[in-house]
């Protein structure tokens, strides 16, 4: 026993890390609890975009919670044993969004096709971190793009969340409206709802580690409750087959059996049309880069791990966990894999090593006997806190120079974009485009000089670099390539 503590110390390097064991396990414990409740939310979003001929949707439900968990805990194992760094990994809020509601329900793209875009996307992911050029790439990108991507997911999140509780609900005349949210004859749920997102940021507010799970559950509880007493019928807010034949029945039709799901990717590349594929792996591509890239400088810096550069020294291999995470991911039957921001509950308890990953990715796999409880979390509760994830998101946004409008317009493009159009790419292109036309436009209203001569237009074209002239010219004529009819 003394000598597999000595080599779980060097290994992990525990001491030159000033910490321990035990402090590792509590750390891996915090931050299980805190992305815990995305073993629920990421089946809650992506299966209403998958659908498996001859079974059904809680069958479904729960080989993606089982894919999710696997492929998180491999990824979290690759992150702990290989980086040694406390980061754990789950598929990405915001491109389970974008694989289910852009790709799948809205561009009609097969789902076996989007999980062959995230396959693709892991393997250049991979390649690009192997090769070190990632530096150049993040260079290309505009940045109050990259700085609005994230609270341009919170929007979109929460636009997807108050739909789906009927909070907000279609209209003919605005097309989207309030709902009947205090109505418990016509739209239980908005109600149910509702009272779901004011717990969970309640929670949140008074920074309750494990705030979303718990607000998850407790309103998932309250809504049984409010079932048996009668306040709402059966099937309203609920499972109907759990209240009529019990929690048994749930358990008893488990569905452990994942090979439905894995490998439906290879059938994705068989249904390809290349323009509209090549958008969605690039989108995939650049928010998971980005959101990744950010989560680990953050997360670096908060666990005191940056050097005086204020970079993360050896930032390759979490780089690389993160790649092979969406690689299995895609392959499993599951979006793209990110770096959690979540993972700092764990930072803040003290957790310095890839032990702490390792301890989160046991935790998950210890909860697939579990997954068949998942169907039995109401709608209500999952959406729910994804409208708090969205709002939780936006703090983002305070990164954003906004009396700048070089900032401020394409920023502004990239976050309202994304929940009008329902469509994280459309918001990113929105952005890219809007960039080096406006930053033309007000370098060359300044009134600058160049080697002993004003600025002309032409300079300030020359200025913003081929790169954002480049991406904002592909982007113009693949939308007016799609929205002409002539791709999809």
């Amino acid at each position: 026993m003394l000598r597999r503590m000595i080599d779980i110390h060097s290994y992990f390097e525990l001491d030159s890390n000033g910490t321990d064991i035990k402090t590792e396990i509590v750390a891996g414990l915090t931050t299980f609890f805190t992305i815990a409740y995305i073993i629920i939310v990421n089946p809650a979003v992506l299966s209403q975009a998958i659908d498996i001929q001859g079974y059904s949707d809680g069958e479904v439900f729960q080989m993606i919670a089982i894919v999710t968990i696997i492929a998180s805990a491999i990824a979290m194992l690759v992150m702990g044993l290989y980086a040694n760094r406390p980061f754990a990994l789950a598929p990405g809020l915001g491109l389970q969004a974008f694989f289910t509601f852009t790709v799948v329900l809205g561009l009609g793209v097969p789902w076996q096709t989007a999980l062959a875009a995230v396959f693709v996307e892991g393997i250049l992911f991979i390649l690009l971190t192997l090769t070190g050029l990632r530096k150049r790439i993040i260079a290309v990108f505009p940045e109050p793009v990259k700085k609005a991507v994230g609270a341009g997911i919170g929007a979109f999140l929460l636009m997807i969340g108050l739909q789906e509780i009927d909070i907000i609900v279609n209209s003919e005349a605005t097309l989207v409206e309030l709902g009947s949210v205090a109505s418990l004859t016509t739209t239980p749920q908005s109600l149910f709802g509702l009272g779901a997102v004011v717990l969970i940021l309640l929670l949140w507010a008074r920074d309750v580690r494990a705030g979303i799970l718990i607000g998850i559950v407790t309103s998932t509880i309250i809504g049984y409750i409010a079932t048996l007493a009668g306040v709402v019928e059966p099937g309203e807010i609920v499972d109907e087959t759990i209240m009529n034949e019990g929690i048994g029945a749930v358990v008893s039709s488990s569905q452990y059996d994942i090979t439905p799901l894995a490998g439906a990717f290879i059938d994705g590349f068989s249904s390809v049309d290349p323009l509209t594929f090549l958008m969605v792996l690039l989108t995939f591509f650049f928010v998971d880069f980005f959101d990744t890239a950010g989560a680990l400088i953050g997360l670096g810096q908060q666990g005191g791990m940056l050097d005086e550069n204020g970079t993360l020294p050896e930032m390759d291999k979490p780089l690389l966990a993160d790649g092979i995470g969406t690689t299995i991911g895609a392959m499993l039957g599951t979006s793209t894999l990110t770096t959690f921001i979540e993972s700092s509950a764990g930072i803040e308890q003290g957790g310095r090593t890839g032990l702490t990953a390792v301890t989160v990715a046991a935790l998950f796999l210890l909860m697939i006997p579990l997954t068949s409880l998942v169907n039995a979390i109401p709608t209500f509760a999952s959406y729910s806190a994804l409208v708090v994830i969205g709002i939780i998101m936006f703090q983002g946004a305070a990164d954003i120079h906004w009396n700048d409008p070089v900032w401020a317009v394409p920023a502004a493009l990239t976050i309202i974009l994304m929940p009008l159009t329902y469509s994280i790419a459309d918001g990113i292109a929105a952005g890219i485009i809007s960039y080096p036309i406006v930053k033309t436009v007000t370098d060359g209203n300044k009134s600058e000089t160049f080697d002993g001569r004003k600025v002309n237009f032409a300079d300030q074209i020359k200025s913003v670099g081929i790169g954002p002239w480049t991406m904002a010219g592909a982007m113009v004529v693949y939308y007016t390539m799609q929205t002409s009819g002539l791709i999809l």
